[in-house]
């Protein structure tokens, strides 16, 4: 024993390669230290955590083997100086990190020696003392040398050992590499976070690959020129398409909402599975009369995936044929993006998203899209259970963001990023309120439950939209990113849609998302033209009444009617109205009848090459801009490189940034309270926010069918009993006709809540003629009537929502045993009143009612 510990204490004090494996084994050690107790890198499983503690030795062993390249001391010297500076490096990331939750680029580096307010100036603020461990092993290696523990053995080494040393390093980091990918693959070339980069190869190899990439990509940014801009302005001047007078500025001045319903698919509207609506709340909203939805509007995005979406729906700019735009390019080209053109309109913007601000590299990209406001993970409470795999739960997520959007100076700009219907669409159980699918396929299955969740959610958030009373004067926007549901699964699709056949001509097809721009007072309508994602953006600025004549953007307004309706992929591949093409093959779009080349005519042939080649100039246009960072040569009057140094994204920042938006008197939040409009509660059933006794086992909800004459009112009644029974599979409900409790001429809603009517907390207006909807405990929901009343158990409490004569809505918990009379075995004296939302299992039939009563009201 006592032999073997001095032969270790000789080789590691007495011998310079101890002394390189003894500076390495600390180095790994304080490494492994810091990810666990400095970062938040996610590893989620045993294996990510030996791949995330083994990645340090790899490149501590190429970096500090230098060192013994050299003669001598010196090799000592060069190999102190290399730790030094690796921890150095290591050091800076952590207070960067514990600020922005992200990891130092090359880029940020250069932008902040060029500007000494930048990260220098705060880092007292985000120091910490114990930050200071990292020096730890190098001041104690350099006591052990001072007081001669560590002995300087100048003797030489020969050449081939430290070769052989750098050679085992570069073996170390394939083994490395290649766990890396047996776990992720597409690391590299499809990463959505820099947090993964590191998690899987180390925090060198993150700043080393970063800096490759940015000389890399600087090298063609400098060698383009304005006169590359050319055959882009050409192209887009030849392609632009009329405005439709029609729709032309029917959002002007409106706010703006982009609701972003991740992996949502078109084939999810009105889809039942064993007759269970999957998404009725985002179903109501495709068919509301004051909806114009798209029924061929597809993703078009390519590896990057929401980051595609994301870049094409503001900028009308494709992703990259390999990688995101977002990541690579986000944090330094100029661009022309959506919030960025409405700041020239007064509005104010904001992004909401409850994942992590650095994830797709969004906490830079939004920066240089011209954000006012990014609220990620880090100002969201993350309590025990609020967070699932990307991000805060939806319910969570949408409850706590609804009264930031309150806070906003209107005009605003603003997108919501919900995550909780993401791959693999595995969720907490007690979120999920339907039973999933029974293809076999984990994936699909799943992805029927999540959607239903995302629904839910929305139709929270919808309720509250409009009880609040910012629907009044703001247009809110729904769109799918991409698919859940990729071809991997054709199996289980053809299952899941009770289809025999599902190729390659029906993957295509499969591409399609929904959206659906919605405003109280538009014009709806199903517009069934084609397009995707690129179109969005001029779409929305011609709605909202904005010249884009001055802006290059490479889609087309889909409203103006004169759109190609050419629906370019990023892999190549093509829809129309006419043909579409999928892996080199061509279809007719109608019947999905394949072309064979044989079969092409003359005139056929040449129409199919046109439309590939027109796909592929397209393409390879935007791939330029974005490359070579073609629009800082771009000269308009309302386009220049936004000055990122504006925008800050830390919690702070954003803290500070709200606490100004609402000193503004502009805010929706301080009109309503200007006009004593109450604050409106929102109401979720989200399970983390309520306790199971705060879950009422019965839920009813009533809108004032007042003013309206009787063959109105009947008129309501069947149109809803036929539009209930097509969503539900349920024949006729009729009306509820409320039998007098007392001698007087009352109804039951105007006997039991007439005398809350004097409350002057809680002040309300009997209904007149209410149409009461229902939620049981059983589960079922519908339209109360004689013959189904007997789903509410009366005996127990339940929960009554009230849309009164004032426009205004209340909740009423009753309970057993406190009101004089009896209706069916309720008894009560007294109502605890709550400023409340409609329930939220009932809110597409709260928009199917409000529809049919306005529409009835402007018949009479």
């Amino acid at each position: 024993m006592n032999l073997t510990l001095k032969k270790l204490k000789t080789f590691f004090f007495e011998k310079r390669i101890g002394f390189y494996f003894l500076a390495v084994i600390l180095y790994v050690l304080k490494t492994d230290l810091a990810y666990l107790t400095k970062f938040s890198l996610g590893a989620q499983s045993l294996y990510q955590q030996i791949i995330m503690l083994l990645n340090p030795i790899a490149t501590a062993m190429l970096l500090l083997g230098i060192g013994l390249l050299f003669k001598g001391r010196k090799s000592y010297y060069i190999m102190l100086f290399i730790d030094f500076l690796m921890t150095t490096l290591m050091f800076a990331n952590i207070l960067y990190y514990r600020e922005f939750s992200d990891f130092l680029t090359i880029e940020l580096v250069s932008r902040s020696s060029q500007n000494s307010g930048g990260l220098g100036g705060s880092i007292a603020g985000i120091f910490k003392l114990t930050d200071l461990f990292v020096y730890l092993d190098i001041v104690l290696l350099i006591v052990l040398i001072a007081v001669k523990v560590i002995k300087l053995n100048p003797a030489p080494i020969g050449r081939r050992k430290p070769f052989t040393y750098i050679v085992i390093s570069f073996s170390i980091f394939c083994a490395n590499l290649s766990m890396a990918y047996s776990d992720r693959s597409g690391l590299l070339t499809r990463t959505f976070d820099n947090n993964y980069i590191v998690k899987y190869l180390g925090l060198n190899f993150f700043t080393g690959y970063n800096t490759f990439r940015a000389q890399e990509t600087n090298a063609v940014r400098s060698k383009a020129n304005a006169s590359d801009l050319t055959s882009v302005t050409q192209y887009i001047d030849q392609h632009r398409v009329p405005v439709n007078p029609q729709y032309f500025g029917k959002a002007k001045g409106k706010n703006v909402i982009i609701f972003h319903l991740e992996s949502f698919q078109q084939f999810l509207i009105d889809f039942k599975y064993e007759g269970k609506v999957i998404t009725p709340n985002i179903n109501a909203l495709f068919h509301n009369p004051n909806s114009i939805s798209f029924d061929n509007f597809f993703n078009q995005i390519g590896e990057g995936k929401t980051s595609d979406a994301e870049m094409m729906m503001e900028n009308s700019l494709f992703g990259l044929p390999a990688g995101s735009a977002m990541l690579q390019y986000g944090g330094e080209n100029t661009f022309n993006a959506a919030p960025d053109i409405l700041s020239n309109h007064n509005y104010k913007s904001a992004v909401f998203h409850g994942g992590a601000g650095s994830f797709w590299n969004r906490d830079a990209t939004y920066k240089s899209w011209g954000y006012d406001a990014f609220m990620s993970l880090h100002s969201y409470p993350n309590k025990k259970g609020y967070y699932h795999e990307y991000g805060i739960k939806d319910k969570i997520f949408l409850k706590t963001t609804a009264p930031y959007l309150e806070q906003l100076p209107q005009p605003f700009y603003s997108k919501i990023i919900t995550v909780s219907n993401h791959y693999a669409f595995d969720f907490d159980k007690e979120d999920l309120t339907i039973d999933k699918s029974d293809t076999g396929d984990k994936t699909v299955d799943g992805y029927i439950q999540t959607a239903h969740y995302l629904d839910e959610a929305v139709g929270e958030f919808m309720n509250w939209f409009h009880s609040s009373g910012l629907s009044k004067n703001t247009m809110i926007v729904f769109y799918g990113d991409h698919f859940g549901i990729s071809d991997n699964h054709k199996p289980a699709i053809r299952k899941l849609l009770d289809r025999k056949h599902f190729g390659e001509f029906d993957d295509v097809q499969f591409q399609r998302v929904p959206l659906i721009v919605y405003m109280p007072g538009l014009k709806g309508k199903i517009d069934h033209t084609y397009g995707g994602e690129i179109d969005f953006l001029p779409t929305l600025l011609d709605l909202m009444g904005i010249d884009n004549t001055k802006t290059l953007q490479f889609g087309q307004d889909l409203l103006s009617g004169k759109s190609n309706q050419v629906v370019a992929m990023r892999n190549g591949n093509f829809v129309t109205p006419k043909y579409t093409k999928a892996k080199g093959k061509y279809y007719l779009t109608k019947n999905g009848k394949h072309i064979a080349s044989e079969d092409e005519d003359a005139n056929e042939k040449e129409e199919l090459s046109n439309l590939t080649n027109a796909v592929t100039t397209q393409l390879s246009l935007s791939d330029r801009v974005i490359q070579r960072d073609l629009l800082r040569f771009y000269k308009t009057p309302n386009l220049k490189k936004v000055d990122r140094s504006k925008y800050s994204y830390t919690k702070n920042a954003t803290e500070k940034t709200f606490d100004q938006f609402s000193e503004s008197p502009q805010t929706y939040e301080n009109q309503r309270q200007k006009l004593g409009i109450a604050d409106p509660n929102y109401i979720t059933d989200a399970p983390e926010l309520i306790t199971k006794s705060e879950r009422p086992n019965n839920r009813l909800a009533a809108v004032s069918a007042a003013g309206l004459k009787p063959d109105a009112k009947k008129k309501v009644v069947n149109d809803f009993n036929a539009w209930f029974g097509q969503q539900a599979g349920t024949n006729k409900l009729g009306l509820m006709t409320f039998k007098p409790l007392n001698v007087n001429d009352n109804s039951f809603y105007q006997t039991s809540f007439g005398k809350i009517g004097n409350n002057k907390d809680y002040p309300i207006h009997p209904l007149e003629n209410p149409l009461i909807l229902y939620h049981s405990k059983s589960g079922k929901t519908g339209l109360l009537n004689e013959s189904n009343q007997n789903d509410i158990d009366f005996n127990k409490p339940f929960t009554m929502y009230l849309i009164a004569d004032d426009g205004n809505v209340y909740e009423a918990n009753i309970f057993k045993d406190t009101f004089p009379g009896v209706y069916n075995g309720l008894a009560t004296n007294e109502t605890q009143m709550v400023y409340y939302t409609p329930l939220p299992h009932t809110s597409s039939m709260f928009l199917k009612l409000h529809e049919l009563i306005e529409s009835n009201h402007d018949k009479d």
